[in-house]
């Protein structure tokens, strides 16, 4: 049985910093992409950030490039997202997934629908 298991959220000031992780179990973790996505109240699912299997290949929106950065460690079966100079715009649920290595990373990484798992989300609040 798969699991994503996301923490690291909480309330921050505007500026501050957090870093979420995301604990996997159940799958060949080498072998999974995997992304960060953010819903805000009323709001779609949003593409935040993704890093390929073995190689590390990253990609981000355009409103965290140079702010947000994602990183994996194989070993752990772990992902992370340290989130620097957070602004308020950046309150959401924040959710981590999976995305089997068979999809072509460079066309699928940006869709929800392209990821095969998801974690339970975990809350980021940024107060101005």
């Amino acid at each position: 049985q798969v699991q994503l298991v996301e923490s690291g959220g909480g309330l921050v000031l505007a500026g501050g910093s957090l870093r979420l992780s995301c604990a996997a179990s159940g799958l060949t973790f080498s072998m999974y992409t995997m992304g960060w996505f953010c819903q805000a109240p009323g709001k779609e699912r949003e593409f935040v950030a993704t890093i390929s299997g073995s190689v590390g290949d990253t990609r981000y929106i355009d409103s965290v490039k140079g702010r947000f950065t994602i990183s994996r460690e194989n070993a752990k079966n772990t992902v992370y997202l340290q989130m620097d100079s957070l602004k308020p715009e950046d309150t959401a649920v924040y959710y981590c997934a999976a995305q089997h290595s068979i999809r072509n990373f460079y066309t699928h990484y940006r869709s929800s629908l392209e990821y095969d798992y998801w974690g339970q989300g975990t809350q980021v609040t940024v107060s101005s």
